[in-house]
C-alpha cells in the first residue's frame, strides 16, 4: 500500500498544480526513497515531498504502532524562481524522513531546525510548518488523509523567536515588516 500512497500523491499534485514535476529521489539507509517533486508555475517554484506519508506518523515510544491509522503529511516549499537553491531537495528529504527516523510528528506550527543552511548559501536554517493551499488528499479507509504542510524557510533568529513567542508571533512580524517569505534571498525579520 505504501507505493500506492506515493503514486496517489504524485497524481494529486499534478492535477492540483496543473503541470508535470521534475523529480529528485533521495534514499536513506533502511527507508524507502523520498522523492522531491519540483513544479514550475509561472515565476514560482513549488517543491513537494512524496514519501513521508507512505506510513502514518507515530510516537516512537509506541510498542505496536498501527500500520494504517495515524496522521500523514508531506511538506511543501514555495519560492519565487530565478535563484538557484542547490541542496534544498536533500534538506526537504531529511525533514520528510524524520517521522520514520526520529519519530517526529509534522503538524501546524512545528519548528524543524536543521542547524545548517536549507540550500547552499541560504541564510535560512529551519522551517516553520503551516497548512498549505494543497489541502488534504483522502486515502482509502481506514487510513487518515495526507495533509500538505507548507514548510516556510526561516533564519536562526526567527527560529529562536518561534521558540520564545510562537509561530503566530513570527507571522505577525513578517506582516508588519512586509516580508515576502517566498523570496529565497530575503533577509530575516528584525525581532
Amino acid at each position: 500500500m505504501s507505493d500506492d500512497v506515493a503514486d496517489r500523491i504524485g497524481r494529486h499534485l499534478t492535477a492540483a498544480l496543473g503541470t508535470e514535476p521534475q523529480r529528485a529521489s533521495v534514499t536513506f539507509l533502511g527507508l524507502e526513497p523520498v522523492d522531491i517533486l519540483r513544479f514550475v508555475i509561472g515565476d514560482d517554484v513549488v517543491y513537494v515531498s512524496a514519501g513521508c506519508a507512505r506510513h502514518p506518523m507515530t510516537d516512537p515510544n509506541e510498542i505496536n504502532p498501527d500500520p494504517l491509522r495515524g496522521p500523514r503529511a508531506e511538506i511543501v516549499v514555495r519560492l519565487h524562481g530565478g535563484r538557484a537553491t542547490p541542496g534544498l531537495h536533500r534538506r526537504m528529504a531529511t525533514v520528510a524522513a524524520a517521522p520514520a527516523v526520529e519519530g517526529l510528528i509534522l503538524t501546524d506550527d512545528a519548528l524543524v531546525d536543521l542547524g545548517e543552511p536549507l540550500w547552499d548559501g541560504a541564510s535560512c536554517t529551519a522551517f516553520v510548518l503551516t497548512d498549505d493551499d494543497l489541502g488534504e488528499l483522502a486515502l482509502p479507509e481506514p487510513m487518515d488523509p495526507v495533509r500538505f504542510l507548507r514548510a516556510v524557510p526561516i533564519t536562526a533568529n526567527e527560529a529562536a523567536w518561534v521558540r520564545l513567542k510562537g509561530a503566530d508571533a513570527l507571522r505577525e512580524a513578517w506582516t508588519e515588516a512586509g516580508i515576502d517569505v517566498a523570496d529565497p534571498a530575503r533577509a530575516g525579520a528584525r525581532l
